[in-house]
């Protein structure tokens, strides 16, 4: 009984920080919406409609054109990545790519670059409908 009440005590004790590291750890700001609802993180989302004609030729050609503008996205500054989504029961194909709240304004200044490339050869695609774009907003939960 004497023991278990020593390691009560023991453990009620204050933690001390490890001098070998920083007691601090830098952290970004938050953006809050409501007083509930916060993010750090901002993405750029296009999308659009494929077609299964062909042998899913659109699809291919779209991911080709994934390919050729990846790197370029990759080094938007303060991206934290990009993504690919595709449904292939409603024919969705997107490309997301995410930044860090502080960084989204620069890139929305110039106006998502290489965004218009990518949009412009989205249409070009025979078999490709509804091309369009979205900004949200990203909070891991």
């Amino acid at each position: 009984m004497l023991a278990a009440s020593r390691l009560a005590l023991r453990s009620a004790r204050p933690l001390t920080a490890c001098p070998r590291l920083p007691r601090t750890v830098p952290t970004r700001a938050m953006v809050n919406i409501t007083p509930n609802v916060a993010f750090d993180s901002i993405a750029r989302e296009m999308r659009c409609k494929w077609s299964a004609d062909n042998d899913k030729a659109s699809l291919a050609a779209l991911q080709d054109v994934l390919d050729k503008h990846l790197p370029t996205l990759k080094a938007v500054k303060g991206a934290k990545g990009v993504q690919r989504v595709v449904c292939g029961g409603c024919l969705d194909f997107k490309i997301i790519t995410t930044l860090d709240a502080d960084s989204f304004g620069e890139w929305e200044g110039k106006s998502f670059e290489p965004e218009a490339s990518i949009l412009e050869e989205m249409k070009a695609i025979d078999g490709v409908s509804l091309v369009e774009t979205q900004t949200f907003t990203l909070m891991p939960m």
